[in-house]
């Protein structure tokens, strides 16, 4: 028995809820086209016959403005500590950027291995994947280098054998059938902002969240209240809609995948709050969970 924690780190877009999905084989973290989705330290649980692997999806590393973007660099930053191994995670397609650089000096100073995982080699030819490899291996020393496809699936399944290599521990840290440590109320929470980014414009998922109030299981039906928090009043007319459709059609597709998830009937309910510059405010973020009260 095998196990260990690895950490996927990288800059926003790359592909790390996308490939976490696919190593775990089930829908532990959101995705989107949009950048920065990730905003909270997720964990997935992969298990087979004689392994477990932990996996830590952590928000994409950038440029932070403001309190927000500080704390969630943070967070990031904070999981290339206690771990066995780093999956630096890159955009082969996009080709080595500022944010790149900037990360792998972080990890210099980090004692952990760090293997390059090059995605989306669906999008680019053999020649420039192997131009890429190159130009990666003369900026850092990394461990291994894998290419893979996040969103086909294309040798995730090597990547995994990869980082067993890596594995130091011989316990096994949650039961062989979880395969996350988020709570039931942040997954909802989580499925409920997914949808707000598939249904709203580029400017507005970075100026939301969401939080659940309540999560109440009876028998047959579970009944969940969410807030979405907006940070001015025009986002809160936007993502209502006109004549609330918007907001009905968020809820509809946020019950339809609770209720796959959790196994039974979902009344939920959605209410939209204006918080002024909510992302600035501690007591917000406290709140919210992206910043512990007692750090």
């Amino acid at each position: 028995m095998h196990s260990g924690f690895v950490s996927i780190i990288g800059r926003p877009n790359v592909g790390k809820s996308t490939l976490i999905n696919s190593l775990i084989k089930e829908k532990v973290a959101i995705t989107s086209d949009k950048s920065g989705t990730t905003r909270n330290i997720i964990q997935g649980i992969y298990n087979d016959d004689n392994c477990q692997i932990v996996f830590v999806d952590t928000p994409g590393i950038h440029k932070p403005m403001g309190r927000f973007g500080k704390v969630l660099n943070k967070q990031a930053l904070a999981l290339t500590k206690d771990v066995d191994l780093i999956l630096f995670l890159v955009d082969v397609a996009a080709g080595i950027g500022r944010g790149d650089e900037y990360i792998l000096e972080m990890l210099k100073k980090e004692d952990v291995p760090v293997i390059l995982v090059m995605n989306k080699i669906d999008k680019i030819s053999k020649e420039k994947l192997l131009t890429a490899i190159d130009e990666y291996k003369d900026i850092y020393p990394f461990a291994e280098i894998v290419p893979i496809s996040a969103m086909q699936g294309d040798n995730t399944e090597h990547l995994i054998e990869v980082i067993k290599k890596y594995l130091v521990d011989d316990v096994m840290y949650f039961p062989r059938d979880m395969y996350t440590s988020n709570s039931k109320n942040f997954m909802v929470s989580e499925i409920v902002r997914e949808k707000l980014l598939q249904v709203t414009e580029d400017e507005v998922p970075h100026s939301i969240t969401c939080y659940t109030t309540s999560f109440e299981e009876k028998e047959n039906i579970i009944n969940i209240l969410v807030d979405i928090i907006v940070d001015r009043d025009s986002l809160k007319k936007i993502i209502i809609g006109k004549n609330g459709s918007r907001l009905k059609t968020v809820g509809t597709l946020s019950r339809m995948e609770m209720q796959e998830l959790l196994g039974k009937k979902v009344y939920l309910e959605l209410f939209v709050k204006t918080i002024k510059n909510w992302k600035e405010k501690e007591k917000y973020l406290i709140e919210l969970g992206f910043v512990d009260k007692y750090e």
